[in-house]
């Protein structure tokens, strides 16, 4: 129950899309590495945000061909 707090609560799964199980693994397993890149990103870049919002601002900007420094020091100065 306390795993599933905390998934809700760090990965921001609303819903389960699947109802088998390997559905709900292979999303729950998709949102933690997701977590893990964005954790890796924010300590590599030394960045002063929260992780929620640097995956707001890389959702946002998803398909710009902007580099990811550039995007996350530009949204700094604006956020």
């Amino acid at each position: 129950e306390l795993f599933f707090k905390w998934i809700k609560q760090h990965l921001r799964i609303k819903v389960f899309y699947g109802t088998s199980e390997n559905a709900v693994k292979t999303q729950i397993w998709i949102a933690i590495s997701v977590y893990v890149l964005v954790a890796t990103i924010n300590k590599r870049m030394k960045l002063n945000q929260s992780l929620y919002t640097i995956l707001h601002i890389l959702s946002i900007t998803l398909f710009e061909k902007t580099p990811i420094l550039q995007m996350l020091t530009i949204s700094n100065i604006i956020v």
